[in-house]
């Protein structure tokens, strides 16, 4: 997916100081970790105040955590996102052996996998709430997706979805460690430049998907000309950056405490970032196999 709703929600709420629905009413964010809690349905009045025993057992009392605080953490978002890869895994793997044992089902299969979860990506950014069902569903059709266009690509070129893996799951540990140590420097105006050119990017693969339907480059579309290869390689640069924008937005939610349910959401985001990674490795790989 070239663009992800999912990050541009998150960090227009970062930006305007707090998460909707999440914190207090002063500063929009949670008491802090370790603070004292009052007890619940305690309100001194006026003439009343705590005694030594009481604040005493207030201050005994463990850190508040984030279970308590329910703000977001990097373990929230670690395991959400593990949880959901390995849904797209499984989608994946029996879209794998469903279409190689009937190659017929391969296309139908695959645009329904692209297009429902391309539909679905932006629902669920766009939604005010965070649906747990819906993305999950998007998991599985992004598993369908993925499934149905490595097998497809593998049988004729082979030997091309494992050297796209390598290169997605190198790429990622690359963007990540680049990014951590600020070799890759992500910023609201490189936000916003990334923003239009995905946009851009995703519009023109539509149209690059229609040209392939309609046989202009031997099926491949705009990618079958001669410079068809710079073009992927621009969409997986366009992919690369991506995932330090995805990293950026998880360290600004973790940081500004939003809610710990949002740890579905960037382990959505995450995900769709990887799988749309590994599909331009896979083209870029596909045609310089040809050449």
């Amino acid at each position: 997916m070239a663009v992800n709703p999912v990050f541009n929600r998150i960090d227009k709420e970062a930006s305007q100081g707090g998460y909707a629905g999440f914190g207090n009413a002063q500063g929009g964010y949670a008491p802090p970790q370790g603070a004292p809690s009052i007890p619940a349905g305690y309100h001194p009045g006026p003439s009343e105040s705590l005694t030594d025993d009481q604040l005493r057992d207030m201050y005994a009392q463990a850190p508040a955590g984030p279970a308590q605080t329910g703000r977001l953490t990097l373990d929230d978002v670690v395991v959400k996102t593990l949880l959901l890869f390995g849904v797209v895994l499984v989608s994946g793997a029996a879209t794998w052996f469903f279409v190689g044992a009937q190659p017929e089902l391969g296309m139908p299969i695959w645009l329904a996998g692209m297009f429902g979860s391309l539909a679905l990506s932006f629902v669920i950014g766009f939604s005010k709430k965070v649906n747990v069902p819906l993305i999950m569903v998007h998991a599985v059709l992004q598993g369908l997706f993925i499934g149905a266009v490595s097998v497809t690509y593998n049988a004729v070129f082979d030997g091309v979805v494992t050297t796209a893996v390598v290169a997605t799951l190198a790429t990622f540990v690359g963007m990540f460690i680049g990014w951590k140590m600020g070799f890759i420097k992500v910023t609201s105006k490189s936000r916003r430049i990334f923003g239009m050119v995905a946009m851009g990017y995703l519009v023109f693969l539509l149209v690059n998907l229609a040209a392939s339907f309609m046989g202009f480059g031997d099926g491949w579309g705009i990618y079958g000309g001669q410079f068809g290869w710079l073009i992927a390689l621009a969409g997986v640069a366009l992919a690369s950056y991506s995932l330090a924008v995805d990293f950026d937005s998880v360290d600004r939610a973790v940081r500004g405490g939003a809610p710990q349910k949002y740890s579905w959401l960037l382990g959505h985001g995450l995900v769709a970032s990887l799988v749309w990674l590994y599909i331009e490795f896979l083209r870029l790989f596909s045609i310089l196999s040809q050449d």
